[in-house]
């Protein structure tokens, strides 16, 4: 495989991990609305209902993807695939 085709396979076998959404809470004490792939969050927010809010929004007008939501002791506390996100096996939704 050449170096311009290996480039290209990378970055068309991670694109849908790169819309995914990570809400987490800061030093600070602020709630994080961070896309995986970006390295400052999109958002600041006081509550994280807010910041969960925010990332959810972003993730439907961006097409769908993975919301992760931690908790303050920074241990993921949930994962919601928002549509049009595509999970081939979605358990059943004990959360909402």
């Amino acid at each position: 495989m050449s170096s311009g085709a290996l480039a290209l396979w990378k970055r068309t076998s991670s694109m849908s991990k790169g819309r995914d959404r990570t809400v987490y809470r800061r030093d600070d004490g602020q709630w994080a609305n961070k896309r995986n792939d970006a390295s400052r969050p999109g958002s600041l927010h006081r509550t994280q209902a807010d910041a969960l809010s925010a990332a959810h929004k972003h993730l439907v007008n961006q097409g769908g993807g993975e919301l992760i939501t931690k908790g303050v002791n920074g241990k993921i506390r949930s994962k919601d695939t928002i549509a049009p996100g595509n999970d081939p096996y979605p358990p059943k939704d004990r959360e909402h």
